[in-house]
């Protein structure tokens, strides 16, 4: 499979049925993915397998994945949209 058929498969699933997902998924995946090491590639892909409500409970700081690779790739999508 490409790297662009991959990437697109990769837009479509970022794609979420909540606004407030999308808004922080789709621009993350299109201006910060490509540039993520491998490992944490992997670790975006294992959170688009996540339940929307889980990702927005996480994305709202309302709990925390018990995942360390979740926790990891949630700790990196919220510093890009709330730097310090």
């Amino acid at each position: 499979m490409s790297d662009n058929t991959e990437f697109k498969r990769l837009w479509w699933h970022s794609r979420r049925g909540m606004l407030e997902l999308d808004v922080l998924l789709v621009p993350f995946l299109e201006e910060a993915y490509l540039d993520l090491p491998e490992e944490d590639q992997a670790r975006y892909r294992k959170l688009l397998s996540c339940e929307d409500t889980d990702m927005f409970e996480w994305f709202m700081q309302r709990s925390r994945p018990e995942d360390p690779d979740l926790q990891r790739i949630v700790d990196i999508i919220l510093q890009r949209v709330q730097p310090d």
